[in-house]
């Protein structure tokens, strides 16, 4: 049934112009990203309690699609930005992929609505990555499973 929810939700997020081609290219840059097995960071991983499961997904919500990409996008291009990402990945590999959310962001910003609540969320959701990353010393361990997090999040998107 959860699946059922994912399945809507990529479907109705993916009707915004720049979402399919996009989502996937920057998808297809964090895989090439990844530097270490994730099998062997399999202590470290973590629950970010990300804000859409099935149980919270709103109508409101999914009527607001394309402001919810647009910010879950425009997190994981700061979180990418930040000091101690250039320090755990590939700068050419890191530079491609902020390349890539920064022109999916452009698109966006042309049809992009303003969504406070869902701000919170978002902001709420990438915080705790962030105190995650900070407690784990921005580990490379903690970077793959915070690569592996963001894919999740794209690859139903």
């Amino acid at each position: 049934m959860a699946k059922i929810y994912l399945l809507v939700a990529g479907v109705m997020l993916c009707s915004i112009p720049a979402c399919p081609l996009d989502n996937k290219e920057i998808f297809t840059r964090l895989r090439q990203m990844k530097t270490i097995p994730s099998q062997s960071c399999l202590e470290h991983r973590h629950d970010f309690k990300f804000p859409w499961r099935r149980e919270n997904i709103t109508s409101i919500q999914m009527t607001q699609g394309t402001c919810y990409h647009h910010l879950m996008l425009q997190q994981i291009f700061n979180l990418f930005t930040m000091e101690s990402s250039y320090a755990a990945w590939n700068s050419t590999l890191l530079d491609k992929l902020l390349s890539s959310l920064g022109q999916s962001l452009e698109q966006l910003e042309e049809v992009t609505l303003d969504c406070p609540d869902l701000g919170t969320d978002v902001w709420k959701y990438f915080q705790r990555i962030h105190l995650y990353l900070k407690g784990k010393e921005y580990s490379l361990c903690a970077w793959e499973v915070v690569r592996v997090e963001i894919e999740k999040y794209l690859s139903f998107m």
